[in-house]
């Protein structure tokens, strides 16, 4: 009367079974967020905060990137991660004549006038800040031309 019925074994080892499963479960969740946005959003604040021209080139610990004039994302491994830029806002550039200003290039000489400089840069920060492969280092610039002063990022 007071024995364990035979099938109770069997009970206790696909208890174990479903255990082990949820913990193996479980413990596949990301744990946090990946690690670098923070750092990244302290190099571009570090340029754009810069009294001179500087550049600086900051590597991207992540999978995908979104840049936007006071924010940056990273994504990696399902995790993603957000820092505010404090020095902004920043110009986010993916190509065109912003781009080989990004690369070194001075103003004037892509250019016409200051004007089109602005209108570019403004364009550039309106433009839809999506997800995109992120690249293996990420390059800062600040540049002046005139009263237009710009942190390019990209």
């Amino acid at each position: 009367m007071f024995d364990a019925p035979l099938d109770a074994l069997y009970v206790w080892i696909g208890l174990g079974a479903v255990s082990l499963a949820v913990a193996g479960t479980v413990l596949a969740f990301p744990t946090g967020s990946p690690a670098g946005a923070g750092a990244v959003a302290d190099a571009v604040d570090a340029v754009a905060a810069s009294e001179y021209d500087a550049r600086e080139e900051v590597a991207v610990p992540a999978e995908e990137i979104r840049l936007g004039p006071r924010t940056i994302g990273l994504r990696a491994d399902g995790r993603t991660a957000h820092a505010h830029v404090e020095y902004g806002p920043v110009t986010p550039i993916r190509g065109g004549d912003l781009r080989a200003v990004l690369e070194g290039a001075r103003p004037a000489d892509v250019f016409a006038d200051p004007d089109s400089f602005a209108a570019a840069l403004d364009r550039a920060q309106r433009r839809d800040s999506g997800w995109r492969e992120a690249p293996d280092e990420l390059r800062v610039r600040r540049v002046s031309w005139g009263e237009i002063n710009a942190t390019l990022v990209g």
